[in-house]
């Protein structure tokens, strides 16, 4: 048995409990969560791990939505507009997919351990992610996407997808978890939605999809013009939205997922996403470089639907980072409280993502595994409500990673 101490413990449980001089007792699970004095009494023969200090033990994070296949883009793509920036990925789709090899894709997973990320919902498009997804040592929740929008080739782009995910639940392992994503209600015809949504709930998998990231998706499915029109015609002359969005939601009545973006969603539809046990995953990094607007996070959090976060990919993207988002999303929340928000940034990127994503970790608590982190701020912290305040604010890289409560980095 390990003990690990530190100046605060950082529970990320409901109540977001702060431990000052606090320690974990830990094996491949959790054992305790207390004071590191009395961990020391009572289990005399661990061995006890020491930190620097202003050190912080928190859980591991958890990057709720992530996609790995355009890793190789860093200024290929246009920035500022949704469509212009979908157009430029259709037409550097296959150069950055030849660039973003299984050896690119282990390189980006590993820069993403080392700042702390120890478990990610990964959305595959393509299946090129898959063998360095399975190797890696985080946790990986991996979506394999369904997309396709005209019905006389549902059975070929079903039959495609039932291919990756297959192969994908031939690496299944303990930290190595095959699920199903639904594009999007632009992207994808509500038979082959519907189809992948049943396999979901038969193979009881974490199901994922994008829901109104952009203006032009809102005006899209509402009123079928926008900016959209001459983007989806040019593929499909005859080309109309398939589905309303709450036809769209009902879809997803019986069986929980992650909706990501929501930037331009309704409160009638967050209302009926937190009815269905749904969960929001905020992507503000992106959502800024595709300018599609700001969440409101308020009218969100009204509904109490479970808030987590996500980097989104490199292709809109310039970190996979979850400090640099967490602090992106501090200064696009400009009127939301600065401690309020930095506790409710922290959850979701903890507690929230492991009930999302239906991990076994995201908390220090008994019997959960241990996945857990230090991070060592560079001065003291004058308060405990500032803690996760300046936690966000200074965090780059972790000072010690643990999964399994093996040491990784």
């Amino acid at each position: 048995m390990k003990i690990l101490e530190a100046d605060f413990v950082l529970t990320c449980n409901e109540e977001f409990e702060i431990i000052r001089k606090g320690a974990v007792a830990f094996e491949a699970t959790i054992v305790e969560v207390g004071e590191s004095e009395h961990l020391k009494a009572k289990y005399p023969d661990a061995t006890h791990i020491f930190t620097p200090p202003h050190s912080i033990i928190m859980p591991g994070l958890i990057n709720a939505h992530v996609h790995l296949e355009f890793s190789a883009n860093a200024t290929m793509l246009h920035y500022g507009d949704f469509i212009p920036w979908l157009q430029s990925v259709i037409k550097h789709r296959e150069y950055l997919s030849q660039m973003a090899t299984t050896e690119l894709i282990a390189e980006k997973l590993q820069l993403m351990l080392r700042s702390g990320t120890t478990s990610l919902g990964a959305i595959s498009s393509f299946g090129a992610d898959l063998e360095a997804c399975a190797q890696t040592a985080q946790r990986v929740v991996f979506f394999n996407e369904v997309l396709g929008s005209n019905p006389g080739t549902v059975d070929a782009m079903y039959g495609d997808f039932l291919g990756r995910y297959h192969q994908s639940k031939d690496e299944a392992s303990s930290t190595f978890f095959p699920a199903i994503a639904i594009h999007s209600p632009y992207s994808t015809h509500p038979i082959l939605a519907k189809k992948a949504i049943e396999l979901s709930f038969a193979d009881q998998t974490p199901l994922s999809t994008h829901f109104m990231e952009s203006l032009a998706e809102r005006e899209w499915i509402d009123e079928g013009k926008g900016d959209f029109t001459q983007f989806l015609t040019a593929f499909n002359p005859y080309a109309k939205p398939m589905c309303s969005a709450s036809e769209f939601l009902e879809l997803f009545n019986s069986t929980p997922a992650l909706f990501t973006h929501g930037v331009h969603a309704s409160d009638k539809e967050y209302a009926h996403m937190a009815s269905c046990h749904g969960t929001l995953t905020h992507c503000p990094m992106s959502n800024r470089l595709l300018g599609v607007g700001a969440l409101d996070l308020e009218a969100a959090s009204k509904h109490a639907i479970n808030l987590t976060v996500g980097t989104d990919g490199l292709s809109s993207n310039i970190s996979l980072s979850l400090w640099d988002e967490l602090r992106a999303a501090l200064m696009m929340h400009t009127n939301s409280p600065l401690e309020a928000l930095s506790k409710t940034l922290i959850k979701a990127v903890t507690c929230n993502a492991s009930k999302a994503l239906n991990l076994p970790v995201g908390k220090l608590e008994k019997s959960l595994l241990a996945d857990i982190i230090v991070a060592t701020l560079p001065q003291e912290v004058d308060s405990l409500e500032q803690l996760p305040v300046q936690l966000i604010l200074h965090t780059h890289q972790t000072h010690l990673t643990f999964i399994n409560g093996e040491l990784v980095c």
